[in-house]
């Protein structure tokens, strides 16, 4: 089975209206290494969580949230924020290519895009809830 990928086209208004975007899940060993990373930088800025999320790798991302991600030191989380980034790829009609630098113009675009990767990866565990 293909990994799943979603197409983001963005809406809002700037620069980056009507852009198109793939993003497409991480390996099954990628996804879990980011999850247990993600979940040891979320203990260790003081988040309280059960042994069972501890042990469940994207679901216990997906139980905590995004929000969670927001409470790890800037530095920490920086690392896991870029590596949501390597999931998305520019998309037009006649090819799909690597992002580069200056595919996305708004800060806004590339903050959708982190939570655009990240609800894709946890849809699976949270029945599709944001």
């Amino acid at each position: 089975m293909a990994r799943k990928q979603i197409s983001v086209t963005i809406e809002k208004e700037g620069r980056d209206k009507g852009k198109t975007f793939q993003i497409e899940e991480m390996s099954a060993d990628s996804a879990e290494r980011w999850a247990l990373r993600a979940l040891f930088a979320a203990m260790n800025a003081g988040v309280q969580m059960s042994d069972d999320m501890t042990d469940s790798g994207m679901a216990g991302i997906a139980s905590l949230g995004w929000e969670t991600l927001c409470r790890v030191p800037y530095e920490v989380a920086e690392p896991l924020l870029d590596e949501l980034m390597e999931c998305v790829k520019m998309a037009t009609p006649s090819m799909v290519r690597n992002l580069v630098e200056s595919d996305i113009e708004e800060v806004s675009t590339r903050l959708k895009l982190k939570m655009d990767v990240f609800k894709l990866h946890v849809e699976s565990f949270t029945g599709g809830a944001d």
